[in-house]
């Protein structure tokens, strides 16, 4: 196969074990900085420009789009997906998951466990939205954070209604959740590869702080999953439409609820804790798929032949 990586940063960890990966397994592979790219869209033969040169034709595409770029990263995806290539997860999906609040509006449509989440828009809505979540501590969230940034632990009403009034303030997007204090700091990233979580590890908050990101400074080791707990994750990953997510869950009084469902799940600190090669689960979830995209490719030019 000849597959692409999107990626800023060839560098990056997870981008490099992707290459390895399939160059192991005798395929050909080129990091693409998606942001490098610029696009031909029209009706009789679309493409994609990469450093003044049109792009050849490519098997598949494995997005590694940062929150960042998501807009104009997916777009490129996006273009991938109309020239017949697979990708790893559409483009469709990872705009999905990344806006949050639509995210969890689709997770809890679907009777899937989560935070009690409160949302709105008006400084006089405060007193309510706090009361919703069960009041302090509680937890805010920027709707456009990541790795941890943007969330903040009220310990306080008092200090619920600060924050929440100066992101108001801002302009900014919030949510605000209920803290899971039984959690104790830790939650459990389970990586899911089709419809199987090939790896989980349980990440523990360094002390005295409640984020479990490993960016800032968590621990991780292997953890043994219930069975609700890996129901709620493929039901999570599946609701999104993703083929590859990590989805990232807390152990509550009331059962595993979803924090969230990652769309660009990082492989460094999985594959240090379990010891499993997840980058090349994922080249070889490629070579079973991208066969069959290719034949129903084929059998749709056939069809629009005979249409004509």
């Amino acid at each position: 196969m000849k597959i692409a990586v999107l990626s800023r940063n060839s560098e990056l960890y997870s981008t490099r074990r992707l290459v390895e990966a399939a160059q192991e397994r005798g395929h050909q592979i080129e990091v693409i900085d998606p942001l490098m790219c610029y696009m031909n869209i029209n009706k009789t033969k679309s493409g994609i420009h990469y450093k003044g040169e049109v792009l050849e034709q490519f098997d598949a595409v494995i997005p590694r789009v940062g929150a960042s770029i998501t807009f104009y990263g997916t777009a490129v995806l996006r273009q991938f997906e109309m020239m017949g290539v697979y990708a790893l997860n559409e483009s469709s999906a990872i705009s999905r998951a990344r806006d949050k609040l639509c995210s969890l509006q689709l997770l809890a449509r679907e009777g899937i466990g989560l935070p009690i989440t409160g949302f709105a828009d008006k400084p006089g809505d405060i007193p309510d939205l706090i009361e919703m979540v069960g009041g302090a501590p509680l937890v805010i969230k920027l709707l456009e954070g990541t790795q941890g940034i943007g969330v903040v632990l009220a310990e306080t009403r008092t200090a619920a209604e600060s924050v929440i009034e100066a992101f108001m303030g801002l302009n900014a997007n919030i949510l605000v959740q209920e803290y899971i204090k039984e959690a104790n700091g830790a939650d459990i990233r389970c990586f899911i590869i089709g419809n199987k979580i090939v790896a989980s590890m349980k990440r523990q908050a360094k002390a005295g702080e409640f984020r479990s990101n490993l960016h800032r400074g968590g621990t991780a080791s292997v953890v043994k999953l219930s069975a609700e707990e890996k129901r709620t994750a493929l039901a999570a990953a599946k609701t999104m439409g993703l083929h590859v997510a990590g989805v990232d869950i807390l152990r509550s009084n009331h059962g595993p609820v979803v924090m969230e469902v990652n769309s660009s799940p990082g492989l460094e600190g999985i594959e240090g804790a379990t010891d499993i090669d997840v980058a090349g689960r994922m080249i070889e979830y490629l070579e079973k798929h991208v066969p069959l995209h290719q034949a129903r490719m084929q059998q749709k030019a056939q069809q629009k032949k005979q249409v004509k």
